[in-house]
């Protein structure tokens, strides 16, 4: 037996009050350990990626517990924009140098597929989060001009992945942006973050799955037979834990490239005056940091980015009005017209990885734990892989393209 003590940091991930602070969600009943317990699996965390993880492992296993030092969905998921984007981070064009055609290809399919399953699956299930489907508007930026663009573009056709590019006159005819060119691409979404994660958990509770919070994790003992999480008052016995911690990274875990960075957002209140395309479509920008951008079904504007290379919630806090300008200026450069007028300003850690992809894999060293490190833009999208690959993981018997996501030691 080995035993891991003082897995993860708790951080401050959040700075400000994002617009899902006055959005109203229905309540989920959660209940506090006043024992010590034995199950099937153990997750720990409760915000997305956790509840995409109680879901996807209470349709396998009677005996689920799901354990959060907070409320559900009031960690990083409380900050997240809910862009639900097939499209990673890193241009597939970028990814294929890096990681060859056959195993880039694979990666953004299983992105996109992902996409699709989250969508349908939001439908059948008849889970409220407010999901809309949109169309993705990638603009040339820094990081790529009109000729990467069209490369990329013709890249992801090749790949089966449909989308069309525009040159600089066509996207300044259609959508009245002033860039060189773009791709446009079908398949996104957005949703309610908070509503979505809630959903998720009260569907695994109905299965079966148990939630408590407060329950603070402080060490785990981990053998081949098992895992024992101590919560300073309570044991949890399971066969395998996941780790589902987002932002707050198990200690001892190859980093693979991955950091902690800081971003920020802003939200108007509802409006009418937008221009009708702005409410089927988001909008990203192929630059470092990029700028993005969305409505919901109430006429707000979500814009994020300003993306800072340190981990500091002072930082992040000191700069929200700074950064809130930056952002009213870049929307008004890009859109045209008066600069919004923010309602609500909110600041967060962010993961970012070397190849824009996650990590999902057994812990190295620590038997029958296994982490979902969904760094990147689409964590939400990385959060749902992370669940279709997770019964098979658990059993031994990863999929060739569930290598993909994994540490590759």
């Amino acid at each position: 037996m080995t035993r891991f003590v003082d897995l993860t940091p708790k951080k401050r991930l959040r700075t400000g009050r994002s617009v899902w602070s006055d959005t109203r969600h229905p309540q989920l009943a959660t209940r506090k350990l006043s024992q010590s317990l034995k199950c099937d699996i153990v997750i720990v965390g409760a915000g997305i990626s956790g509840a995409f993880m109680a879901d996807a492992l209470s349709r396998h296993y009677e005996r689920v517990v799901i354990v959060d030092r907070r409320e559900p969905a009031m960690g990083s998921t409380h900050g997240s924009t809910a862009m639900l984007q097939f499209e990673i981070d890193t241009p597939l064009t970028e990814l294929t140098q890096r990681l060859g055609r056959a195993r880039a290809v694979q990666a953004w399919q299983c992105s996109y597929h992902a996409t699709r399953q989250l969508i349908a699956m939001v439908r059948a299930e008849k889970i409220s989060c407010d999901l809309r489907e949109r169309e993705a508007l990638y603009l040339c930026g820094s990081d790529l001009g009109w000729r990467g663009m069209e490369k990329e573009a013709i890249a992801r056709n090749r790949a089966g992945l449909n989308c069309e590019f525009l040159a600089g006159r066509e996207l300044r005819a259609r959508y009245g942006i002033n860039r060189t060119g773009a791709i446009l691409s079908p398949g996104s979404a957005v949703a309610d973050p908070v509503a979505l994660t809630r959903g998720l958990l009260r569907k695994a509770r109905s299965r079966g799955a148990r939630l408590f919070v407060p329950a603070e994790v402080r060490d785990v003992m981990a053998t081949r037979y098992g895992v024992i999480l101590n919560t300073g008052s309570h044991f949890i016995e399971a066969k395998a834990a996941v780790f589902c911690t987002g932002y707050e990274t198990l200690k001892n875990v190859p980093s693979q490239g991955m950091k902690i960075t800081s971003s920020w957002a802003a939200a108007t209140a509802p409006r009418a005056d937008y221009p009708d395309w702005l409410n089927r479509t988001v909008i990203w920008e192929a630059s470092t940091p990029y700028l993005y951008m969305r409505t919901d079904s109430h006429g707000r504007l979500i814009v994020g980015g300003e993306d800072a290379a340190l981990d500091s919630p002072s930082y992040r806090r000191q700069t929200l009005g700074l950064k809130a300008r930056r952002l009213a200026g870049k929307t008004q450069n890009l859109l045209g017209g008066a600069r919004p007028d923010w309602t609500h300003v909110w600041a967060g850690a962010f993961g970012e990885s070397a190849d824009g992809l996650p990590i999902i894999d057994a812990v190295p060293n620590m038997p029958n734990c296994f982490t979902v490190m969904g760094f990147g833009g689409n964590g939400t999208i990385y959060s749902m892989i992370a669940a279709g690959f997770m019964p098979a993981l658990l059993k031994g018997r990863p999929s060739k393209i569930a290598r993909i996501f994994a540490f590759g030691l």
